[in-house]
C-alpha cells in the first residue's frame, strides 16, 4: 500500500472507531441537582430512571435542600455520589455568603452524612474572601472534600490562595473562554473543570477548535454535566447526554472516555468509596 493510501486507511479506521464509540459511551454526570421543587413532579424513582435511561453510570448530586440528595442516594447508592450544597433553600443562592448560620448547617450535615465535596455553591470575585466562604474552604480541607464552585476565575484563584492544596471542580468552566481555562489549568494542578451549560463548546454539534485543543492537552481534567437547576431541566437529561456523546465522538477514543466518565470515576467515585 502506498504511503498516501496507508494514511487514508488510518484516518478512515480512526474515524469509524470514534463515531462508533460515541454512541455507546457511559456518562458520569458531574452536575445534577434534585431541588425541593422537583420532588413531587419527578419523584425519586422516576428521577433515577431518567438518569439510568440516559446511560449514566454515576451522578454527582447536590440539592437545595440536601434532603433531595439524600432521597436520590437512598434510592440508588450505586448511581448517586452526594455532595453537600450549603443552601438550605434555593433562595439562599446569593445570600449564603453573608450568613454564618450556613456553617452550622454544613457542620451538622457533615456529622450525619457522607459526601465527596462541598458544593455546588455560587461565589464570584472578592466575595470568595468573605468569612463564610473562607470557613467553607477550611471545612473542605478538614474533611478532605473537594469544592464544587460556580465561580469566575478570580474567585477560584482566591480560594486557592486560602488553601493552595484545595481540590476544586470548576462548574461550567467558570463561563470562561479556552485561553483563560488553559491558563488556570496550567497554574493549578488541583483544578478540574465540568462543562455543563456550555453550548458554545459544540454550538452546531461539532467541537469548536479551541476547545478541542484544550481537551487534547488536558484529557484528565474535564467532566460533563447537565445542571438540572429547574424542574424543566429534568426533561432534557436524556437529550443532553445524547448531545454530549455526539461531540465527544469527534475526539480520540481515549480522550472521549476520560471526559465522559473515567475522570469522574477516578476522582469522585474513588474519593467517595473511601468515605463509606
Amino acid at each position: 500500500m502506498s504511503p498516501s493510501l496507508h494514511t487514508i486507511a488510518i484516518v478512515l479506521i480512526l474515524g469509524t472507531t470514534t463515531c462508533a464509540h460515541g454512541a455507546e459511551l457511559p456518562i458520569f454526570d458531574a452536575h445534577i441537582h434534585y431541588n425541593q421543587d422537583v420532588w413531587e413532579v419527578v419523584p425519586p424513582k422516576e428521577a433515577i430512571a431518567l438518569l439510568r435511561k440516559a446511560g449514566m453510570v454515576r451522578a454527582l448530586v447536590s440539592s437545595s435542600s440536601d434532603d433531595g440528595t439524600q432521597k436520590l442516594y437512598a434510592e440508588a447508592p450505586d448511581l448517586i455520589i452526594p455532595e453537600l450544597r450549603p443552601y438550605r433553600t434555593s433562595g439562599e443562592i446569593s445570600s449564603w455568603v453573608h450568613d454564618e448560620s450556613i456553617i452550622v448547617h454544613v457542620k451538622d450535615r457533615l456529622k450525619k452524612y457522607k459526601y465527596v465535596a462541598l458544593g455546588e455553591f455560587h461565589v464570584s470575585g472578592a466575595k470568595a474572601d468573605l468569612l463564610v466562604v473562607r470557613l467553607i474552604v477550611q471545612l473542605a480541607k478538614q474533611h478532605g472534600l473537594m469544592l464544587h464552585a460556580h465561580s469566575d476565575a478570580d474567585a477560584v484563584e482566591r480560594m486557592f490562595r486560602q488553601d493552595p492544596e484545595a481540590r476544586i471542580l470548576w462548574a461550567h468552566a467558570g463561563y470562561e473562554q479556552p485561553p483563560r481555562v488553559r491558563e488556570m489549568l496550567h497554574r493549578y494542578k488541583n483544578l478540574w473543570v465540568e462543562l455543563s451549560s456550555r453550548p458554545d463548546i459544540a454550538p452546531k454539534g461539532h467541537v469548536e477548535a479551541e476547545w478541542r485543543e484544550l481537551f487534547l492537552e488536558f484529557p484528565d481534567r474535564f467532566m460533563v454535566g447537565t445542571d438540572t437547576f429547574t424542574t424543566e431541566r429534568w426533561n432534557v437529561v436524556g437529550s443532553n447526554a445524547s448531545s454530549v456523546r455526539k461531540w465527544l465522538a469527534e475526539l480520540p477514543v481515549e480522550v472521549a472516555e476520560h471526559i465522559a466518565y473515567k475522570n469522574g470515576e477516578s476522582l469522585l467515585t474513588a474519593g467517595f468509596s473511601t468515605r463509606r
